[in-house]
């Protein structure tokens, strides 16, 4: 009796083990259709007007994560720089990326549909959408965007 009382115990642990790491487990795998896509309104790190969807992970904590910025025709993202790799990929529109810590649009390279840039690390950009833009952006998270110019944060708008 006390043989299966053990055996019963040592089963259950290795059951409840099993369940917990599936509960934790990240997905081996995902599809989206455009359909799929679960679009919201982009978090106040940025500014108000776009709209954004996570594909994978969370962008804001440890881990790989791949999201969609959904931006309007004249959409401004002022200079700013993030403290990992950026990778971007323009889906549908054309984005334009600026280096440096002034907004120009004249030192702006577009990047029509089907480009793909990546950024090292605490590289001051800037961007803009001149049409109807969708863009993805994967990397390892968690994604940060700090401006150069504090004033510039939306972060800070309210206070």
């Amino acid at each position: 009796m006390k043989r299966i009382l053990i055996v019963a115990t040592v089963l259950t642990a290795v059951v409840a083990l099993g369940l917990g790491q599936e509960a934790t487990k990240t997905a081996d795998h995902g599809l989206f259709t455009p359909g799929d896509i679960k679009w919201m309104d982009v978090p106040n790190a940025l500014p108000a007007g776009a709209k954004l969807a996570v594909l994978e992970g969370n962008p804001f904590n440890p881990g790989l994560y791949t999201m969609r910025l959904s931006m309007p025709a004249g959409y401004r993202i002022p200079p700013h720089w993030h403290a990992k790799v950026e990778h971007v990929t323009v889906i549908s529109g054309k984005f334009n990326l600026g280096m440096g810590e002034k907004f120009d649009q004249s030192k702006g390279n577009a990047m029509p549909a089907g480009t793909f840039g990546f950024l090292p690390p605490q590289m001051k950009h800037f961007a803009w959408a001149s049409e109807e833009t969708v863009i993805q952006l994967h990397g390892e998270g968690p994604w940060e965007i700090n401006y150069v110019n504090p004033s510039d944060d939306p972060r800070k708008k309210g206070e």
